[in-house]
């Protein structure tokens, strides 16, 4: 994900200080990592020199003074830009479990050890993950949902795997 896109979509409710964006971005897409302090302002940094975000103030108060960025006309437009392109959908076919499973052929230990192992901790996740859902606002069992979908379908790939595990050894000498 962008953080700057994100950030440039986050300023078109409205001009926040840096803080206040880590703190939107966190309660809205941090669910499994919240962002840096560091990040926020280093990005809010690179918006300010490309001319997609302004200063629109600076605030003294306790402590250091604090610059409310608001979004520019040049900043809606990326954002425009960035929500009309679509994702590259991504087709790995460098995965680590394939090789697992090759190499554990290759070397004549059981695959079907590997494949099982992989499948506990699949399910150990998504049941973390239902949970985690059941108790979730509708925007965060989305995002869940999203992440579920994704392993079930391992699941499924696990599953033909043991299917085609003994053509598979027949296929790969060892």
């Amino acid at each position: 994900m962008s953080i700057g896109h994100t950030l440039l979509g986050l300023l078109e409710g409205g001009s926040r200080h840096g803080y206040d964006l880590k703190r939107a971005y966190d309660e809205r897409f941090g669910h499994a990592k919240s962002l840096a302090y560091g990040q926020v302002y280093s990005t809010l940094s690179r918006l300010l020199r490309d001319g997609l975000v302004a200063v629109e103030g600076v605030e003294s108060g306790e402590g250091p003074e604090r610059k409310r960025y608001s979004i520019t006309d040049a900043g809606v437009r990326k954002v425009e830009e960035w929500l009309a392109t679509p994702e590259k959908p991504v087709a790995s076919l460098q995965n680590t479990l394939y090789t697992k499973l090759v190499l554990a052929m290759l070397s004549g230990r059981d695959a079907t050890e590997v494949l099982d192992s992989q499948r506990q901790a699949h399910l150990e996740v998504m049941r973390d993950l239902t949970r985690r859902k059941n108790e979730a606002e509708p925007g965060e069992q989305l995002v869940l949902d999203f992440a579920l979908f994704h392993l079930e379908a391992d699941l499924r790939w696990l599953e033909v795997a043991v299917r085609r595990l003994g053509r598979l050894t027949k296929e790969v000498p060892s």
